[in-house]
C-alpha cells in the first residue's frame, strides 16, 4: 500500500507559494446492508492511515444532500461505494462523474444513487463542482447485515491504493 505519500503543505512555483488542492475522499453506503456499506469501511480504514495535510476523509453513509458543503468544499472528490455493474462480486470500477451519465441502464451507484449524484449535480447549479472520481466495487450480497462478503472485504487494500494513485494523479495534474 502506498502509505508513503506526503505532499508538502504547499510548494513553491516561480517564488510563489501555492497551497495544494483540498482532496477529499468521501464513503459512503448503508453500513446496515452487508457489501453495500464497503465505501463506509474504506473510509474507516483510511482514517486509521496517515495522510498528507490537504486530503481529508469523510464517512458519508447515507446523507445525501447533507453532503452539499463536503462536495463544494472540496478541488477533488473521490467517492467510494457500492457500484452494481453486473461484474463479478468485488470487481473494482474507477470514472470520473461524467462517464455516469454514459452508463448502460443496468449500471447504478449503489442503492442510494439519487442521493450522491443528485448532490453533485447540484454542486454544478451553485457553480462549486470539484473534479470527481467513483470508486466502486461490485457487491456480492446488499441483505441485512452489518459484514462485508469475503469477495468484497477483500479487495479494500486495492481500493486504497487507487485512491493513493488519484491523490498522485491530481498532484501531478495541478
Amino acid at each position: 500500500m502506498n502509505k508513503g505519500i506526503r505532499p508538502s503543505d504547499s510548494e513553491s512555483k516561480g517564488g510563489e507559494t501555492i497551497s495544494p488542492q483540498k482532496v477529499v475522499i468521501l464513503g459512503v453506503g448503508n453500513l446496515l446492508l452487508s457489501d453495500e456499506g464497503v465505501g463506509v469501511h474504506v473510509a474507516n480504514e483510511l482514517m486509521k492511515m496517515e495522510l498528507p495535510p490537504n486530503v481529508s476523509v469523510v464517512e458519508g453513509g447515507t446523507e445525501g444532500f447533507r453532503l452539499l458543503n463536503v462536495i463544494t468544499d472540496a478541488d477533488c472528490l473521490i467517492v467510494i461505494d457500492a457500484v452494481k455493474g453486473g461484474a463479478e462480486p468485488g470487481s473494482i470500477y474507477r470514472f470520473n462523474i461524467d462517464e455516469v451519465k454514459n452508463c448502460p441502464p443496468g449500471f447504478k451507484t449503489s442503492v442510494h444513487q439519487i442521493g450522491i449524484l443528485e448532490v453533485i449535480d447540484l454542486s454544478v447549479l451553485i457553480g462549486e463542482k470539484p473534479h470527481t472520481t467513483i470508486i466502486g466495487i461490485e457487491p456480492k450480497s446488499i441483505e441485512m447485515g452489518m459484514d462485508l462478503s469475503p469477495e468484497v472485504k477483500s479487495k479494500i487494500p486495492r481500493v486504497i491504493d487507487l485512491i493513493f494513485e488519484e491523490i498522485i494523479k491530481q498532484k501531478r495534474i495541478n
